[in-house]
């Protein structure tokens, strides 16, 4: 083998070592990018289940079953209902 060769096998050498690395690195990074993914979808489902939670713990009908059986409230007969009306002109 001429000595010319040496530094040009050398080179190719060092460039197949850096493909390899990188390529390595490629799929590591790949499959922690599938995580994060993964992880995403999940907390997206998360998520959807605590707005139907929260659909459900604010409706009217609960809101107000929970104000009659824990509060001891009830709606007020006509003759207790004042209606206040504020000039919107007054206001400070």
């Amino acid at each position: 083998m001429p000595r010319r060769m040496i530094p040009l096998l050398a080179a190719v050498i060092a460039v197949s070592i850096a493909v390899i690395q990188m390529r390595q690195e490629s799929r590591q990074l790949f499959a922690e990018l599938q995580t994060q993914r993964a992880n995403r979808d999940a907390l997206n489902v998360e998520w959807g289940k605590l707005l139907l939670e929260e659909g459900t713990w604010s409706q009217h009908r609960r809101v107000e079953a929970i104000a009659r059986q824990r509060l001891n409230m009830s709606t007020p007969d006509a003759s207790h209902i004042r209606v206040v009306r504020i000039d919107p002109d007054s206001r400070p």
